[in-house]
């Protein structure tokens, strides 16, 4: 069997992630099942696949929308007989679809990776209903209930959770933020891990170091985010200046392997409005760093309140400043999160298991 696993993403973040964990897991325990990676030439995902041994192919792609992709699609599936084209991002449905008409490509399997809803507009409501796509696996029990309200038959629809891979972590990082950072001892590092984009939130970030620094004079806590800079960012940057926190605050922007940092953070704090199931969580919870979280999406799936994180509304930032100085002030209920959310993750979210779920998936479409 061989898969091409199609993207039409110019950044990386972690719907690429998934895509680069679930080829390596299928490498390592089913290496019978030839995966290939269809992705857009120079952009960040192509260079980082550079680095690694998974099989990619790439083409030209324009913003939005580009004919050279959908052709050189065709081409790849009839010269390399592919099975199956799991799909990894919305933009890659049109693509696939246009390619379909010329081509007639195998069928497709689509992952919904985020909480959003699927638009009822009747172009948008085509595109998720294509016959060729034959299941939609969603990455979380709420990204299926929302995706059933766009999505004509139910049956295509499933949950498969995304997983970490145990197999491929690391502490290594080019510096200490500490020790770059000059930050002391008894400073309270509180990092972030996300993209500049709108469903991350990061005003609402913003908001919890302003209610902690200046409003509750809390002056031993240093607020670290990590992620792709975008046009949102100067917005961002701005208004740490306007509330005087530059000197609590440092936007890192893209750092390879951003994860390894999470043992350096004293809390992993995300502070989203919409999302699948973010991978830092997953990643948080193996680096053994206390998680405060909004509960949008399937975050609550992961993170249970009170047993291995803390979860708030979205954009509660007092609730998540609140969270911050209580959870830091109790040592025994970070242990107590820190264990819970470990053992949580290696018994129900690696990489392992997302593979044998989705394995299962593709032979059942496969053999249809």
């Amino acid at each position: 069997m061989h898969i091409l696993h199609l993207s039409a993403v110019k950044n990386w973040g972690g719907g690429e992630n998934h895509i680069e964990n679930l080829c390596q897991e299928l490498a390592f325990s089913n290496p019978e099942v030839k995966n290939t990676i269809f992705c857009v030439k120079n952009g960040t995902f192509h260079k980082r696949l550079q680095k690694t041994d998974l099989n990619f192919i790439t083409a030209t792609m324009l913003p939005k929308f580009d004919p050279r992709y959908f052709i050189k699609l065709g081409h790849i599936c009839k010269k390399l007989k592919i099975d199956l084209i799991h799909i990894h991002d919305p933009s890659a449905i049109l693509l696939a679809i246009l390619s379909d008409k010329f081509y007639q490509l195998p069928p497709f399997v689509f992952s919904k990776k985020t909480s959003f809803p699927i638009k009822q507009r009747k172009k948008t409501l085509y595109k998720y209903n294509y016959p060729k796509i034959k299941k939609v696996l969603c990455v979380s029990k709420e990204t299926r209930k929302i995706a059933s309200v766009g999505i004509h038959d139910s049956t295509k629809l499933m949950t498969i959770y995304h997983g970490t891979n145990l197999k491929t972590k690391s502490t290594e990082t080019p510096f200490t933020l500490r020790r770059k950072y000059k930050i002391s001892q008894e400073k309270m590092i509180i990092g972030n891990i996300a993209n500049h984009i709108r469903a991350k939130h990061l005003d609402t970030w913003v908001d919890v170091a302003d209610t902690i620094i200046n409003k509750e004079k809390r002056k031993e806590f240093f607020f670290i985010q990590i992620g792709t800079f975008t046009d949102r960012t100067e917005a961002l940057k701005l208004r740490v200046k306007e509330l005087g926190l530059e000197e609590y605050m440092i936007f890192l922007g893209y750092t390879p392997n951003a994860s390894n940092f999470l043992p350096q953070f004293d809390i992993s704090l995300l502070t989203s409005q919409s999302e699948g199931v973010p991978q830092v969580i997953y990643e948080s919870f193996y680096h053994k760093t206390p998680v405060i979280s909004t509960d949008v999406g399937g975050i609550p799936e992961i993170v249970d309140h009170n047993i291995n994180g803390l979860l708030a509304p979205m954009h509660d930032h007092d609730r998540l400043s609140e969270h911050i100085i209580n959870l830091t002030e109790k040592p025994l209920m970070q242990k107590s999160f820190v264990k819970n959310g470990f053992e949580k993750l290696t018994k129900n979210f690696t990489t392992t298991n997302m593979a044998k779920e989705t394995l299962d998936v593709y032979r059942e479409v496969t053999n249809e």
